[in-house]
């Protein structure tokens, strides 16, 4: 499926897009205060691509002589118990700062819901940090809820 709007169409990332990915993917990274490893992305992204891990949609420029990425998306497949059902968990939302505020993020997030839907899942899970008030108001925008049931705990490894 392709969402096209604003000059960008949004595709779901094959390996063919890895060189495209992989920057943004390293930039997402550093956004969140981790030192850049462009190797590391490169090789990180390829094996989601390879062994089908994840979904990936990535937000391209329409009209340009060269290809040019502008955001992506990374989803993971979950399943809930509870439910018996199938989950989606929105690991990965990263717009280039150039491209911010053209609506690569709504349309992205589009692609995510779409990708629930047509997979019969019971939703999409996401977390964001604190202070990142534009992708809050963005995901409450878009109908997303904040958990005020459950408490996150984190145990590092």
């Amino acid at each position: 499926m392709t969402i096209s709007n604003n000059g960008f169409r949004v595709v779901q990332a094959g390996s063919d897009h890895l060189d495209l990915v992989a920057p943004l993917f390293d930039q997402y990274r550093v956004f969140y205060k981790q030192p850049s490893d462009p190797v590391a992305a490169r090789r990180f992204i390829g094996d989601r691509l390879n062994h089908h891990d994840s979904v990936i949609y990535v937000a391209l420029a329409e009209e340009s002589d060269e290809p040019v990425a502008f955001g992506f998306a990374q989803l993971y497949p979950a399943f809930s118990s509870i439910s018996m059902k199938r989950l989606w968990i929105l690991n990965d939302l990263f717009v280039a700062p150039e491209a911010r505020n053209r609506g690569v993020a709504r349309k992205l997030m589009e692609m995510a819901r779409n990708l629930a839907v047509e997979t019969g899942a019971k939703g999409i899970v996401l977390e964001t940090a604190i202070d990142n008030r534009a992708a809050q108001a963005l995901y409450e925008d878009l109908g997303h809820q904040r958990d005020d049931e459950f408490v996150r705990y984190y145990l590092d490894v």
